[in-house]
């Protein structure tokens, strides 16, 4: 199923329906086809899935010391 932004901007819960149901929905822009709209399964999305692209900071969560504590505190 092919529809324009137009009318998936007030289609939108019947679209997910459809997704939902296993139709192909493709929202275009212009007339050309611009995003697919799929179900999204709880086996795909799981929260920090995504932990392994980031690094965090050894220090992160050290305290500051009274120069640096001082440049937060100091009015603007």
């Amino acid at each position: 199923m092919l529809i324009n932004m137009h009318q998936a901007k007030s289609q939108l819960s019947k679209l997910i329906a459809a997704a939902e149901a296993g139709d192909d929905v493709v929202i275009a822009r212009n007339g050309k086809p611009a995003v697919k709209l799929v179900p999204l399964n709880a086996s795909q999305f799981r929260f920090g899935a995504l932990a392994h692209l980031t690094t965090t900071v050894p220090d992160f969560d050290d305290g500051l010391d009274e120069a640096e504590l001082g440049m937060w505190e100091r009015d603007t």
